[in-house]
């Protein structure tokens, strides 16, 4: 099992090196989801989440989740064949946590230096949490 700490990293980065590992049949959690970052512009970025999470209907869907765990781990979805049997496999690998649990506190934490905040160029960028509370959610 990995621990992988998501505290400035990329978050299409994390996603892709995560997906890859999964598919591979490793066993990967991630901590402090809320603390990883996406990189644009923020009123852009805000407004992109904000359409997502409002678009179609509460009984039709999509749903689009506000949780900055749940974005992440829908971000992992995404690079993953989730409809096909391997991709769920590894979709039943991956656990996603906001903060650290308890249960993680004597554990080895890694970090991804494939992913990290300085790749950037610009410093243009907005934390996960700050998006998930402007859709809404409680963290």
């Amino acid at each position: 099992m990995t621990v992988i700490d998501a505290n400035g990293l990329i978050l299409g980065r994390l996603a892709s090196i995560v997906a890859k590992r999964l598919l591979a049949g490793e066993v990967i959690d991630i901590v402090n989801a809320e603390n990883s970052i996406i990189s644009g512009n923020r009123f852009t970025l805000i407004a992109d989440y904000k359409h997502s999470v409002e678009r179609g209907r509460p009984e039709y869907g999509p749903y689009f989740p506000k949780r900055p765990e749940r974005i992440l781990k829908r971000t992992i979805r995404g690079m993953l064949p989730y409809k096909k049997e391997n991709g769920r496999k590894a979709m039943s690998n991956l656990k996603v946590y906001c903060g650290i649990p308890i249960e993680f506190k004597d554990e080895k934490i890694e970090t991804l230096d494939a992913a990290r905040v300085e790749r950037l160029k610009s410093a243009k960028y907005v934390k996960l949490g700050e998006i998930s509370k402007t859709l809404g959610a409680k963290v």
